[in-house]
């Protein structure tokens, strides 16, 4: 695969590597090769634990592609979940019979902030992590894969607010105190404590951690009926004339390019 690159470090602990350049946008053929990722997790026997990881150190996941039309995903078979495409990949991968962990480095805002609250468990560089929902400042589109109805779980609601209508980055530090990673670990550190963790739970039974985890998501995830009006929303709010206003101006900026704008983003957005 091109963008999703997996390693099995051992049958049970893989490895799983996003990269699509200039700044890692998540667009349709991500998802086709998530598709194949989560299939195969699935249906391994063996597995445990997958670590996801950029191949980036200063773009996790930008956001979505903004330019990507889907056209790759018509000769595709329908989403599992019934979902559209992004959020049946977000669906399954939340409901995986493993655990799964974001190793975040950069950006991560938009989809890519809704990729991390998809996965289990989300361990941050203190110092080169950056995450948030950039969507309200940029034409006040509300976000459309999932994080209203995951972060006001995790954070609470008056945070998860702030988050989504302030649309501002959130560093390591602010991001672990709020709840909206795990735990933020100095960038030195990073690689070396989520790889003991991950090994740590690499030794666990899969049955066990499959009922563990089934009996927590009971508890905590969305039900799936909740994910379409954000999706419809998002969707519909990007043809009009305030939103296609802004995106013109922010392609002529340098939008999904490396540069000023794509790093401070989350400051820059209102501003277009």
């Amino acid at each position: 695969m091109a963008q999703v690159n997996l390693t099995k470090k051992s049958p049970s602990f893989w490895c799983v590597s996003l990269d699509n350049p200039p700044v890692n946008v998540f667009g349709a053929q991500m998802v086709i090769e998530m598709r194949a990722l989560l299939d195969a997790a699935e249906n391994d026997p063996e597995l445990t634990v997958i670590v996801f990881e950029s191949a980036n150190p200063d773009y996790f996941i930008a956001h979505w592609d903004l330019a990507d039309d889907l056209s790759a995903l018509a000769d595709q078979p329908p989403p599992v979940t019934g979902q559209q495409p992004f959020v049946d990949i977000m669906v399954r991968l939340s409901r995986l019979p493993v655990l799964t962990i974001s190793k975040i480095r950069g950006r991560a805002r938009g989809a890519g902030s809704e990729f991390l609250l998809a996965t289990d468990i989300r361990f941050a560089s203190r110092e080169r992590t950056l995450i948030g929902q950039f969507e309200m400042g940029a034409g006040s589109v509300p976000p459309g894969g999932g994080a209203p109805a995951r972060l006001p779980r995790l954070v609470g609601r008056g945070r998860a607010l702030e988050i989504l209508v302030g649309a501002e980055d959130f560093d390591g530090d602010l991001a672990e105190r709020y709840g909206y990673v795990n735990r933020a670990v100095p960038d030195v550190q990073l690689d070396e404590f989520v790889t003991a963790f991950a090994s740590r739970v690499a030794t666990v039974d899969r049955s066990a951690l499959a009922d563990l985890k089934g009996w927590v998501n009971a508890i905590t995830l969305p039900d799936d009926s909740e994910f379409p009006p954000q999706s419809d929303s998002f969707a519909a709010r990007l043809g009009t004339p305030r939103y296609q206003n802004w995106a013109k101006s922010a392609f002529a900026a340098g939008l999904q390019q490396s540069g000023d704008l794509e790093e401070r983003l989350g400051t820059r957005s209102v501003e277009l």
